[in-house]
């Protein structure tokens, strides 16, 4: 928009991110020319200036809001039911019909002369650190986004909801070595350190170091914790060679493995072949969407709990995922 007033023009003009990251304006130009252009001077002001642009906060307040008031299933993430007992003990109270008999605290039930039962509580202060790789294989874009992108959205989303469950988030990125760290806290200001350390984050063309993460793992995470590793295997080799060292994190902690699905491959798979040359492209392609599936079925044999999801559907996943393990009593 342009103001004028007694001489003075003032200029003014709005931009709107579409990506995270740092954007740097430099110092304004401006050129004054005579009434009649046969002079020209340019002068210049103002100062470079950074700006930090950070992911949506409306979607990060969207989560904890869901999460404050258990709505969570209101956008697809779906109440779990308990299996088994709990893991914190909580008070002693009177017995009531539906009460488990197997909570019956005998001692208390003899000193007052009636049935007393123990109540439990979920485990409260548990580790969640997510680990974000940021090598080649993360730079695949969907819907104008790469899956470091969507690994970090996933992050903040699911470290709100562990927060408001009383655990504590903490955040790991590594490529060919470990370059960020934040130690899990639920302390006041977290997020904004999170937010921080996340914001300018980019992917690069290097191979991803798994040796490295573990050697930084086993020396930084000392107490047991869930580790979720946001990564994206491209077929089976490539996940034997990082195998042996998800298996080594997985001896101390919960380990969880995210990684995506090819939306378009198993669109276009699921389209009808019209052409000899087509039917070969949709065997490749159900080879490809086979290979995934298997890569599911041999982390879990090895120990390691696995998550493959659509890129759009992880904040969602991770969540029900997270909680599932949460009421399951599966997080360390």
């Amino acid at each position: 928009t342009l103001r004028q007033q007694e001489g003075r023009r003032e200029l003014s003009y709005r931009l709107r991110p579409t990506s995270r990251g740092v954007y740097g304006f430099g110092r304004i130009r401006v050129f004054a020319a005579s009434p009649l252009g046969l002079l020209q001077r340019r002068y210049t002001c103002g100062e470079v200036q950074n700006v930090k642009v950070y992911p949506s906060y409306l979607m990060l307040h969207h989560y904890e809001f869901l999460a404050i008031h258990q709505n969570l299933k209101d956008t697809g993430i779906k109440r779990i039911r308990r299996v088994g007992h709990h893991t914190e003990f909580e008070q002693i109270k009177d017995y009531v019909q539906g009460d488990d008999y197997r909570t019956i605290n005998w001692r208390a039930t003899a000193r007052r002369q009636r049935l007393m039962v123990n109540v439990y509580q979920d485990e409260r202060s548990q580790h969640v650190y997510h680990l974000i790789e940021k090598g080649r294989v993360t730079q695949q874009a969907f819907n104008g986004m790469t899956l470091l992108d969507y690994a970090i959205n996933a992050t903040l989303v699911l470290s709100y909801v562990a927060m408001r469950k009383e655990d504590q988030a903490g955040l790991i990125t590594f490529a060919d070595h470990v370059d960020t760290m934040l130690p899990a806290s639920r302390h006041s200001g977290h997020m904004q350190r999170m937010q921080e350390m996340l914001y300018a984050q980019q992917t690069d063309f290097g191979e991803t170091d798994f040796s490295s993460l573990c050697v930084h793992v086993n020396k930084h995470v000392v107490r047991s914790s869930l580790l979720i590793v946001y990564t994206n295997f491209i077929g089976m080799v490539a996940l034997r060679r990082q195998l042996p060292f998800l298996q080594q994190l997985s001896r101390r902690h919960r380990v969880l493995v995210v990684f995506f699905e090819d939306v378009e491959l198993a669109e276009y798979a699921a389209t009808p072949a019209v052409s000899k040359e087509d039917e070969c492209r949709h065997v490749m392609a159900e080879k490809y969407i086979y290979e995934k599936q298997l890569m599911v079925s041999t982390l879990r044999e090895n120990g390691i709990y696995a998550l493959l999801t659509a890129p759009n559907q992880l904040n969602v996943d991770i969540v029900n995922k997270y909680l599932e393990m949460k009421s399951q009593g599966l997080l360390c």
